[in-house]
């Protein structure tokens, strides 16, 4: 009997203590994010975790499912959350679970806004038009969290990737935050207002979950300066997400095909620069009372063709430890799209790595790397 009590009490132990609570995150936590169009398996989740990661920010919404739109079935109208979707999404939790990854659930699409690469390349504004898709996400939250809340792998509910009430409106993505706030002040109260729309979402999750934390992508895609008109919300367990992909032209698609490349450092973004750039939502956070802990870089990358990739991640990643912040990076085995997994060595051509998925041999694929070693070594 007391050697049965002794193994179970030391399989009870090895559990992964269920994550859904702030205190989760008092701590810098590393990770990295799961965009794959079909549910990451134990074996995604292992590999991740191998690489020194303790959180993923899971992404459901290219996952194939009942109707047009996963979990929320159709963003054009919500009726309820489709009973094989969760189930697909719970084996996924399942997953984590098993191979010691606590979990950041975020969605592409809400009811009234769906992804626009499920939308036909068109943005849906709906969601900042219509007050009536504010109460549809809200429901949505308020069932997906009471569906998922109890679960152990749980880390934080992400409610919404790069937002953007504020296109077509007036205020520019790089804009100044002077004139951020000043553009908040005239929208303020309308369905452009994020912190307001945040607000009706968390208020919903809270009806049925006290406990889990809520982090909230900025404004303008996520930008890094989009706190400039918020005050911090109400919630004691929110966490203030932001994206770092600057200057766009350096890091993402365009460079894949450019000859000959856009280097980094340049004379108008080298390092120095760079910190400025991020130090804009720790300041907001130092003058607001918001601790660093709550402070999140969902995202942040480069394509990994690009001949300045490694110096680049270094020091994003250096600012962002600095800082005390916790960090994803963007993106772990990518099953879409291979132009940012780190894993795959630099010369070695995606034509090649589709090829070799298309025929069943992704195992083929390469995965040693340096810009994986680069993320890896700034892990703590």
């Amino acid at each position: 009997m007391k050697r049965c009590l002794a193994l179970a009490l030391s399989l009870l132990l090895a559990l992964p203590a269920p994550a859904a609570d702030i205190a989760f995150w008092d701590t810098p936590r590393h990770g990295g994010n799961s965009f794959n169009g079909r549910p990451p398996d134990e074996a995604w989740f292992r590999a991740l975790r191998a690489t020194g990661a303790t959180w993923a920010r899971l992404t459901f919404s290219k996952w194939r499912g009942e109707g047009r739109d996963f979990l929320i079935g159709n963003a054009d109208d919500y009726r309820g959350i489709p009973a094989d979707d969760l189930a697909q999404l719970h084996r996924a939790m399942d997953a984590a679970q098993a191979a010691g990854i606590q979990l950041v659930l975020v969605p592409l699409s809400l009811p009234g806004n769906r992804w626009v690469q499920h939308n036909g390349d068109r943005p849906d504004e709906r969601l900042w038009r219509e007050r009536r898709y504010w109460d549809q996400s809200a429901a949505f939250w308020r069932d997906l969290a009471l569906a998922v809340k109890d679960h152990p792998a749980l880390a934080g509910y992400n409610l919404l990737n790069e937002p953007t009430p504020e296109k077509g409106q007036g205020l520019d993505e790089q804009a100044a935050p002077e004139a951020r706030r000043a553009w908040y002040a005239r929208h303020r109260g309308t369905t452009r207002d994020l912190p307001a729309f945040y607000a009706q979402l968390i208020a919903a999750i809270r009806t049925v979950d006290a406990d889990t934390p809520v982090m909230l992508d900025g404004g303008w895609y996520a930008h890094a300066a989009s706190f400039s008109y918020w005050t911090p919300l109400p919630d004691a367990k929110v966490l203030y997400a932001f994206h770092m992909y600057e200057p766009w032209n350096l890091t993402s698609a365009p460079q894949i095909r450019r000859q000959p490349q856009l280097r980094y450092p340049t004379p108008g973004f080298d390092r120095r620069a760079l910190q400025r750039f991020l130090s804009q939502p720790f300041a907001w956070a130092r003058a607001q009372g918001v601790p660093a802990s709550r402070m999140v870089a969902g995202e942040f990358g480069c394509v990994r063709v690009w001949v300045d990739c490694a110096a680049y991640l270094a020091d994003v990643l250096d600012t962002l430890n600095g800082q005390g912040a916790h960090w994803a990076f963007y993106s772990f085995r990518e099953d879409v799209w291979e132009g940012m997994d780190y894993e795959i060595p630099p010369a070695f051509p995606a034509g090649r790595v589709y090829h070799l998925r298309e025929q069943g041999k992704g195992d083929a694929v390469p995965l040693d790397g340096p810009l994986m070693r680069v993320i890896q070594r700034r892990m703590r």
